[in-house]
């Protein structure tokens, strides 16, 4: 479980790259690499990093899903996950 502070740090920075998304394409598109240099670091897409939505996770990390593996498998196993069981042959 990620510690409070770093899940903030991260909503904090999706709150900038979608507040500044626009303005980024906007003058990435003229060439102004000037004023792109002004805005904030947070509001670079780079700087964000998936997390997993229920504990923070940051390593193992399932982009379909959108959580980490470990929570992955205990919904599965719950039912909790529509279309997903355990393979066994």
């Amino acid at each position: 479980m990620a510690k409070e502070s770093v899940k903030a740090r991260q909503r904090k920075r999706e709150a900038m790259v979608a507040k500044f998304a626009e303005k980024r394409a906007q003058l990435k598109a003229e060439g102004d690499y000037a004023a792109l240099d002004k805005l904030p670091k947070n509001a670079s897409p780079v700087r964000l990093h998936n997390r997993c939505q229920l504990t923070g996770r940051p390593k193992g990390y399932m982009r379909q899903f959108g959580i980490c593996r470990n929570m992955f498998r205990d919904m599965a196993l719950a039912g909790k996950i529509p279309g997903v069981r355990k393979a066994s042959w």
